[in-house]
């Protein structure tokens, strides 16, 4: 089954060039893995220092992988002094089955 997720986080006042810098060179990282099949980088339109990351990997290992990448603690070191929460607020979604 895919895993899915939703990532969300808040630049601070300033930062917002700093993270967006950040996790581009993160994302182009991360959709080279061979168990990723999505990682889309948004901001909200009302709110644009506000970040949103849709992911999907083939499976939980994938997930597991991503997880485990080398460059991901380094990323995450640098972007938590530039957002508000202590870390991305993480949202894992399913897939609704209809009966159709």
């Amino acid at each position: 089954m895919k895993k899915t997720l939703l990532a969300e986080f808040t630049a601070r006042e300033g930062a917002q060039e700093e993270v967006a810098r950040l996790i581009g060179e993160y994302a182009l990282k991360v959709r080279e893995e061979e168990g990723n099949l999505v990682f889309d980088v948004y901001t909200r339109e009302a709110a644009p220092r506000a970040f949103w990351i849709f992911e999907m990997y083939r499976d939980e290992d994938a997930f597991t992988a991503h997880l485990n990448a080398p460059y991901g603690p380094p990323f995450n070191a640098a972007l938590v002094p530039l957002i508000e929460e202590d870390a991305s607020v993480l949202t894992f979604l399913n897939p609704l089955t209809t009966s159709a």
